[in-house]
């Protein structure tokens, strides 16, 4: 055959990374030959295992700590660090080393997420590496397992997809897509992860999805992972007959997931070590923390909840020499993890309820910009109110659950998906479908029904690589495009007048919806290009705007309408004009196949092109 012989799905994931594949040439329509590969790993000094999850850690050993040997793997490697299940378990104890949650500062634009600043707060001794460099990592590994597996199908030559948050960015997205090509993907694309999730779902059904779903439908994707929320709404149409999935919505960027939660326990367990007379540092807070989740994962993993007599043993290394001796022992039990994951994450909450802010102190230390709010449910409902008229104009949706149902104040879901390592806790799921269920029977409408037999481990990998199998022509695919209308700001002309800066308007450059590989241009207006001195760009996205078509300038907006996206500062190539000029141009979007997004200012006469990207690492200089 020509082409590849394989679609590759990798769920690039902040706590974990997976991959499954599809087999192109033995599949048939939906009946697909599929799997996920063992990920062999360090699981400890001179022990590899294979397993179905690779941990997203890295750690950074001195250069004393390990024998010649100990670090290796079925392929050569540099042993200057280490990934997976040991650097978890060794940052466990030593997490000064440990490099976590770099997907989460992959898209932090408030940091250079190419310079070396992880682990984030590691001392000066200790080398450090870029979020960019560790997200690269994680994929090296993953291709040097596939090639292992499947030296006859390099990984090279496979259709490659790999996930993101929905909400991504157009920087974090164009940084995972170097990533990924460093780590030796050339054929790529960028999935949303709750888009993938419902693949998945899709492609476990063996085509009875068909039968559990009807035009009308709304399906509310909440996806729930180790560092992030994020939620989507997918249509269903019919068209011709057929079924058709749309996706109409997804959420804002919220860093708020397990990692959260894990903390969350961590410091209630160290006030009860402190109201008994043990304090502890940040270094074995830290510990405690990993030490945390380990413990929550056994007390939430049984169906049922946990009973009320669990309890989970936790021990915190001594910084001193007696590293055994001096451990710190305590426990978590079921009934401290109820109280501050079930009520503190996801309370049961009004329908009107909105995240809370609070007032922040002048000066903080740099870190992840983690939500304000820890209420999942109450991000979920501002979400759901936001969106009350993102079905309004489709064909088939009548005003029981459009933005004209009478009463309602959200958008009605008439179905839910779970996806994400925080509901393979029933008690989770349930807590979130009960308070769903809650909003929609206060405005008098049905409850949602939950769409069961998601893999919440597998489920973001298997569903990225049946996209790829759908995008060679087979199955069924999920309309969509861009997640959010872009708008890029253009400065107004206007008098010099003491303190005032000129208005700013918003130019839509991209519309919502935008598919991949396709593109626009604004051929009716024309604007001054600054080149060959220092500029700053502005750019907006919003998920709400949905009529915006290229072109549209918005003089003013609502905060909830536009949210203001990292700002580029460059400096253009003048190529042979004077520096400081304006150059008349036309700007050119382009979402590429890989589903990030391009703009290109065009002259009126020459042959030269000025691209402005989307800021991914400061200031720096533009060429032509």
């Amino acid at each position: 055959m020509t082409g590849p012989r394989f679609a590759i799905g990798i769920d690039l994931g902040t706590t974990h990374s997976a991959l499954a594949y599809v087999d192109i040439a033995g599949s048939d329509g939906e009946a697909t030959v599929h799997g996920t590969l063992p990920i062999p790993q360090l699981t400890a000094l001179g022990a590899v295992e294979s397993m179905s999850l690779l941990p997203s850690f890295l750690y950074l050993p001195h250069a004393d700590e390990m024998a010649a040997g100990e670090l290796m793997l079925p392929w050569p490697s540099d042993g200057r660090q280490v990934v997976g299940e040991l650097a978890r378990s060794r940052g466990a104890t030593t997490p000064i080393r440990l490099v976590s949650s770099a997907k989460s500062w992959l898209c932090h634009p408030g940091v250079d997420r190419r310079a070396s600043i992880l682990p984030h707060d590691a001392p000066p001794e200790v080398a450090r590496v870029s979020p960019l460099d560790a997200s690269t990592h994680y994929l090296e590994h993953v291709r040097n397992a596939w090639d292992h597996a499947h030296p006859e199908a390099p990984f090279a030559q496979q259709d490659v997809t790999v996930t993101i948050p929905a909400s991504f960015d157009p920087a974090a997205r164009e940084l995972t897509v170097e990533a990924a090509k460093t780590a030796g993907c050339s054929s790529l694309t960028l999935l949303e992860e709750p888009q993938s999730a419902l693949y998945s779902w899709i492609e476990a059904s063996g085509g009875a999805w068909r039968k559990q779903v009807q035009p009308g439908d709304i399906i509310l994707v909440i996806d729930v992972g180790g560092g992030t929320s994020d939620f989507s709404l997918i249509a269903v149409l019919e068209r011709d007959g057929n079924l058709e999935l749309h996706r109409v919505a997804v959420g804002e960027h919220i860093l708020l997931g397990g990692d959260n939660m894990d903390l969350a326990l961590a410091h209630g367990v160290a006030r009860k070590l402190a109201a008994a007379g043990t304090t502890l540092d940040a270094w074995q807070l830290r510990a405690l923390t990993y030490a945390c989740r380990s413990a929550k994962e056994d007390l939430l993993g049984a169906a049922d909840g946990p009973a009320d007599t669990a309890a989970q043993p936790i021990v915190v290394p001594s910084r001193g020499s007696k590293l055994i001796g001096g451990s710190i022992r305590t426990e978590l039990t079921a009934d401290e993890v109820g109280m501050t994951i079930v009520d503190g994450f996801f309370p049961q909450v009004e329908a009107s309820a909105r995240p809370m802010s609070r007032l922040r102190a002048g000066l903080a230390q740099l870190g992840l910009p983690y939500a304000q709010d820890a209420a999942v449910t109450r991000h979920l409902a501002a979400f759901l109110g936001r969106q009350l008229g993102a079905v309004a104009e489709l064909e088939g949706f009548d005003d029981r659950i459009g933005k004209g149902a009478e009463g309602a104040s959200f958008l009605h879901p008439t179905a839910v998906l779970f996806n994400g390592g925080v509901f393979k806790s029933a008690l989770l799921a349930d807590r979130t479908l009960a308070t769903v269920n809650g909003w929609l029977a206060a405005e008098g409408a049905a409850p949602a029904r939950l769409l069961a037999g998601a893999d919440l481990d597998l489920a973001v990998a298997r569903g990225a690589a049946y996209y790829g199998y759908v995008r060679h022509g087979h199955g069924v695919r999920i309309r969509g495009g861009t997640a959010f209308a872009y708008y890029v700001g253009v400065e107004s002309s206007m008098p010099a007048v003491p303190g005032i800066e000129p208005p700013v308007e918003a130019l839509c450059v991209a519309p919502f919806g935008m598919e991949e590989g396709t593109e626009a241009e604004l051929p009716g207006l024309e604007l001054g290009l600054v080149i060959g001195e220092p500029v700053h760009f502005r750019f907006y996205a919003s998920s709400v705007r949905r009529q915006d078509v290229v072109g549209t300038l918005i003089g003013a907006w609502a905060p909830e309408e536009l949210q203001e996206l990292a700002p580029l500062s460059a400096t253009l190539s003048p190529e042979g004009r004077s520096p400081g000029e304006v150059v008349p141009v036309r700007l050119h979007a382009r979402v590429t196949e890989a589903g990030t997004l391009e703009l290109e200012a065009v002259p009126r006469s020459g042959d030269e092109r000025w691209k402005i990207e989307f800021d991914v690492r400061g200031e720096r200089r533009q060429d032509a």
